[in-house]
């Protein structure tokens, strides 16, 4: 089986049947090195270059979604475009980023690819894309309805509320832009937490 083949074959399981050939053209006509990884905690993919073989290599945690795996692709992606035009010269997120990524995203917005809610957050993310999608609620939030296992998000939980976070229990206050002041339960200590932090009912 060609090299070609088998890259279809991984494409065809972890991303949306629709974006599978041009995922492949992506791959094509920018030949890079592609691993499944494990989950990690501190990133969905990353992208890098070997100077001493010249040569690119792009990674993409197993366990996302299609939607998610597929999002994370096209971000690493646009990371190695834009390496190969302005090398170590300009920021890693960028506006040179920034571009690369609207430009290999576009051709997929289609409801042909995304359901209706996320590509409407698509559309809106990458008005100005973020270092991650991660960081986006409206997209984050709308990828991760379609992981196997439902996310409870603090944005979900209501004000005077508690909740678990790291087996600590904390009750949600105020909002202040993009945290949370939330009360620990045990000590009467306030945290400002994230608004997208994953949590568990108390």
């Amino acid at each position: 089986m060609s090299n070609t083949s088998k890259f279809r074959q991984i494409l065809q399981k972890h991303v949306p049947e629709a974006a599978v050939d041009y995922c492949l053209e992506l791959w094509l006509a920018h030949p890079f090195n592609f691993k499944l990884k494990r989950p990690r905690a501190s990133k969905l993919g990353d992208y890098r270059y070997n100077p001493n073989d010249k040569s690119h290599s792009i990674s993409v945690n197993l366990d996302l979604n299609k939607y998610s795996f597929l999002v994370t692709y096209l971000h690493e992606v646009a990371h190695l475009l834009t390496y190969k035009e302005f090398g170590r010269k300009v920021m890693p997120h960028g506006k040179e980023w920034k571009q690369n990524f609207k430009h290999v995203a576009l051709p997929l917005l289609s409801n042909e690819v995304f359901p209706d809610p996320m590509l409407r957050a698509l559309a809106k993310y990458l008005k100005n894309p973020k270092a991650s999608s991660c960081t986006d609620p409206g997209l984050y939030k709308s990828l991760s309805a379609y992981d196997t296992e439902p996310k409870l998000f603090l944005s979900d939980v209501k004000v005077g509320e508690q909740f678990v976070l790291g087996n600590r229990v904390f009750k949600k206050q105020t909002l202040r832009r993009t945290r949370y002041v939330c009360l620990e339960v045990s000590t009467g200590k306030k945290y400002l937490i994230s608004k997208l932090a994953q949590v568990e009912a108390a």
